[in-house]
């Protein structure tokens, strides 16, 4: 006599009854009313873009960079009435703390440093023996930018290197987007004019050339 085989009956447990995922914008949501509950949890998402935009921006090893960090975070939670979520959340917190990093690198004109920082020779990959070559233009390169206007210079570099949009830079530099625009055309073309008119810069690529 075959033995009758029970039939499989699936049952919903106790993992159909968890919560769903807190997505963006009810975490935002949540906030904005005051959660306590939510405070921890947007605090863990926001901070790592904060901190990669701080160490893209500043530099790592910078002494200011924890200290920039909590302030753009403090200075994130009071923005959130102006968060309409056109932008990720990410984008938003990057804006945010890249206008910290502006007005902190305003305040003890750290340019010269800043552009160093952006233009090491070292992030661009190369043999060792372009390495005074190199050095040498990012010297020169950096002395350009020193001597632009800061605006246009940082227009260029946020946007040009780092890849804000002209609406972020604009955000960023506490400007308009036309304004913004302007900024970036003007710097663009000073600074290949200022590149194109300088031997010495000259010289160096013809330097890399024969070297490489």
């Amino acid at each position: 006599m075959t033995k009758e085989v029970p039939k499989l009956r699936l049952v919903k447990g106790d993992a159909g009854n968890l919560p769903e995922p807190l997505d963006d914008a009810r975490m935002v949501a949540a906030v904005r009313s005051g959660s306590s509950s939510m405070a921890g949890a947007f605090y863990d998402r926001t901070r790592p873009a904060v901190e990669k935009t701080v160490s893209r921006l500043l530099g790592s090893r910078d002494s200011d960079s924890d200290d920039l960090v909590q302030i753009a975070m403090i200075e994130l939670i009071h923005s959130l009435d102006r968060f309409r979520g056109e932008c990720s959340l990410d984008t938003w917190s990057s804006t945010i703390a890249a206008n910290v990093v502006y007005k902190h690198i305003r305040r003890r004109s750290l340019e010269r440093s800043i552009f160093s920082h952006e233009l090491a020779p070292e992030e661009v990959p190369h043999s060792t023996h372009q390495q005074p070559v190199l050095r040498g233009m990012v010297e020169r390169v950096m002395q350009h930018l020193e001597q632009m206007a800061h605006e246009r210079a940082w227009t260029f570099l946020l946007h040009d290197v780092h890849g804000y949009s002209l609406d972020e830079v604009a955000s960023i530099t506490g400007a308009s987007v036309a304004a913004a625009q302007s900024r970036l055309v003007r710097g663009r073309r000073e600074l290949h004019e200022r590149i194109a008119g300088d031997p010495d810069l000259a010289g160096g690529l013809d330097a890399l050339e024969e070297q490489s």
